[in-house]
């Protein structure tokens, strides 16, 4: 077993080994993880189905840590995360290491790193939101003696397949740890790093090897870890699969929206709508991919182009850099794809190509923007991983249907109406009324609803 704190590195290449319920493990099977140039970069052990079906039994036999011990070891494990050396990778190595493989913006990593160790600080307060305010955690609360609801798992064992664009989407599934589950993540290749140090920095700050593993997988391994899982959640295929099991919670695009109507000025909003669609690279799913007009788009995607065409191309490590950076094979395929799509649509920025290539065999992807006809283009909800808008015009007779299926829905209106029906449209997840960036949260406010919903449920309970 490789010591947290010990170097581990094999002919330069970081070793990420499988994090079982009986420590690491380095299989025969491993997966190199190249950096945005094609080098290799790290090796990922890949846990043959055996294995996975080993330690999801183990995660099941294994009782949860009393509630109390498991806070205040995620709360130790959010400072170790964020400032000690763990497998043998500094904070500052560590980072850098995710920004040069996933493409991210090193600033964005290091603004992750900190919203890692903050919300572990505050994810018991947070957790506290989710549950109906009528229901005590535990049966043991006086409260029950003359009956009261009681905040229940759903289940036992929880997975996670990861999503690998942000090192900020593992900062949602410690939750499940927090309510008692035993939790088996599957990493993405695209950026393993992430998930690797925080299981491992959840060890050391006291969850058993059994209560949290990390199983990097193939896709038939991937099956085995959803079987042996009372219920689990991600966005890769395998995940996809399963989308109509009601004990699979899929991670679908956010496609955050922004709506300008004409009882604002959008000039006074332009600096929050441009954050919106750049902050942290454009890699979010609460990163606006449209921009609705009510009146002309024209000037407003003129303005968003404008700003966003002075952003500089840079290697992801770079202090400076702010967009994101894939190699440039897979640039190239990706901005096909998308001149391909936005054919017959107006290009304010990016029209005639959008990669920039950085001479190392990695590109930068540069922000585009194109201007549509109609609000209801089916265009207008592509998300893609870097600052890619289309502006639409929208008017009133248009109403909510253009906006549908949107994480979150950032609405300059004064009109009361307006903003009672993206409230009751269910498939809106989050409205932000006013100047505020989409990509906004605090404790206590839901993603795309409240994790701790799919996972818990309210018994009655009537004692003595």
């Amino acid at each position: 077993m490789v010591s947290s704190q010990e170097t581990d590195r094999t002919d330069g290449l970081i070793q990420l080994d499988v994090l079982g319920p009986s420590g690491s493990y380095r299989s025969r099977s491993r997966a190199t993880v190249p950096d945005v140039s094609g080098r290799p970069a790290a090796e990922l052990s890949l846990a043959p189905t055996v294995y996975v079906d080993r330690a999801m039994a183990a995660l099941r036999r294994a009782r949860p840590l009393s509630a109390d011990e498991r806070v205040a070891a995620i709360v130790r494990a959010g400072r170790l995360f964020a400032t000690e050396t763990i497998n043998g990778l500094t904070v500052g190595e560590y980072e850098h290491a995710v920004s040069r493989v996933g493409g991210v913006p090193i600033q964005v990593v290091r603004a992750a790193t900190r919203t890692a160790l903050e919300r572990s600080a505050q994810l018991h307060h947070g957790l506290q939101h989710a549950r109906p305010w009528g229901a005590v955690g535990d049966w043991r609360d006086p409260l029950t003696r003359a009956g009261r609801a009681v905040w229940t798992r759903r289940g036992e064992v929880f997975a996670v397949h990861a999503a690998g664009n942000h090192p900020g989407t593992h900062t949602l599934w410690p939750e499940a740890l927090a309510l008692g589950y035993r939790v088996a993540v599957r990493p993405s290749r695209r950026e393993p790093f992430t998930p690797h140090r925080l299981v491992t920095a959840l060890r050391m700050a006291g969850f058993g090897e059994d209560q949290v593993v990390l199983l990097p997988t193939d896709h038939a391994a991937a099956e085995a870890l959803l079987r042996g899982a009372d219920l689990a959640y991600g966005s890769d295929e395998v995940i996809r699969r399963y989308a109509d099991d009601p004990a699979v919670l899929p991670l679908i695009p956010g496609r955050s929206k922004i709506l300008l109507t004409a009882d604002t000025d959008w000039r006074d909003h332009l600096d929050t709508v441009v954050e919106s669609i750049a902050h942290h690279g454009g890699t979010g799913c609460v990163n606006a991919t449209a921009v609705l007009v009510e009146g002309d788009p024209a000037p407003v995607a003129e303005a968003i182009a404008g700003r966003l065409s002075v952003l500089p191309s840079l290697p992801p490590e770079d202090d400076k850099a702010i967009l994101p950076v894939q190699s440039a094979v897979s640039a190239r395929a990706l901005e096909r794809y998308v001149r391909d799509r936005a054919a017959g649509a107006r290009a304010h920025l990016g029209g005639d190509g959008f990669v920039e290539e950085l001479g190392d065999g990695s590109a930068v992807l540069r922000p585009v923007v194109h201007q549509l006809e109609r609000a209801d283009d089916p265009r207008a909800g592509a998300e893609l991983p870097f600052p890619c808008v289309w502006v639409a015009p929208w008017s009133r007779e248009d109403g909510v249907t253009p906006l549908r299926d949107t994480l979150i829905l950032g609405a300059y209106t004064d009109d009361d109406r307006l903003i009672d029906a993206f409230l009751d449209e269910p498939t809106i997840a989050n409205v932000y009324l006013g100047d505020h960036p989409t990509y906004w949260t605090a404790t206590g406010i839901p993603h795309d609803g409240y994790l701790a919903h799919f996972l818990m449920r309210t018994k009655g309970v009537i004692r003595g």
